[in-house]
């Protein structure tokens, strides 16, 4: 009835695994959980447990594809109709994770989001702005999501169905460079396909360091300006590319660059300190992008 679809890279997942095994068991309906390690180093003896546990499987691909062909790769591998998608690095929130998906498979063409949360206490001064952009940003009430439902949906979990699923699909011809949440959630809307939100959360674990996260927010930054450029994403569907557009249109590009390399340091303290604000995060953002399209 349900195949839960996890890919994993340097990390041990087993911990995720034990958890989804016993609520599927209690559930008494039938499942498969399949793990497909992207061609990582480590964790492999961990993840290997996964392989003892009835209907579970962990298998390693010989060189890395990306975030987009395994995630394609494992819905091909499923031999059920309903695909329930999670990250690696992510614990569900309720015992009734499951049950909660289950309740909401029927004969419509969606996907169902459940949500992300991030832990409650705050984390050690280098990992702070990965926090605080996740609070503010991704751990969002339902009704917050249904502002935006689109825009909002992230693809660390989430259930459709495999026909559904094969309309979409992860585009595997973009650079491996973030946003492809955003060319998804895309895709979904331009086949009217309806995103749900509900309250079924997992928790994030992979604080990632506040470096490290700027680093991805500029890959991503390029992805967008990627997708944009190749026609595969509208301009208007990010707020970030629609506001660039706007200051192009009346010919304020210069004076935003001036701006942003006056204070580019000034942003990078504030970002990297112990209380990053999301108003300069935007400026920063803004500032990168604007660079990039002005090369």
């Amino acid at each position: 009835m349900i195949s839960v679809l996890i890919p994993t890279y340097n990390y041990n997942v087993f911990p995720l695994v034990s958890i989804l095994f016993e609520q599927l068991e209690k559930s008494t309906v039938s499942f498969e959980i399949i793990c497909l390690d992207d061609g990582s180093e480590k964790f492999h003896s961990e993840n290997q447990q996964t392989n003892f546990l009835n209907n579970c499987s962990y298998s390693i691909l010989e060189k890395n594809i990306g975030r987009s062909a395994i995630r394609n790769l494992l819905a091909k591998k499923a031999k059920y109709e309903n695909l329930l998608f999670l990250d690696a690095d992510v614990i569900p929130v309720s015992e009734n994770f499951i049950s909660t998906y289950l309740s909401h498979i029927n004969s419509e063409e969606k996907a169902v989001y459940g949500g992300i949360r991030y832990q409650e206490e705050k984390p050690e001064k280098n990992q702070v702005l990965r926090w605080v952009y996740g609070n503010s940003r991704e751990a969002l009430s339902v009704e917050k999501r249904n502002e935006n439902n689109y825009l909002s949906f992230l693809t660390l979990n989430f259930l459709i169905s495999k026909s559904v699923f094969e309309k979409v699909k992860f585009n595997e011809n973009i650079p491996n460079l973030r946003h492809e949440d955003t060319l998804f959630s895309f895709d979904l809307k331009q086949a009217q396909i309806e995103v749900i939100h509900i309250e079924n959360p997992i928790i994030h674990n992979g604080l990632e360091s506040s470096l490290v996260f700027l680093k991805k927010s500029e890959e991503s930054l390029q992805g967008l300006d990627y997708l944009i450029e190749n026609k595969l994403l509208s301009s208007e569907y990010v707020r970030l590319s629609e506001k660039f557009k706007k200051f192009k249109k009346y010919n304020l590009e210069g004076l935003y660059l001036f701006f942003y390399k006056t204070f580019k340091k000034s942003f990078l303290k504030n970002l990297l300190g112990k209380n990053p604000s999301m108003f300069v995060f935007d400026l920063y953002r803004l500032g990168y992008f604007m660079a990039l399209k002005t090369k």
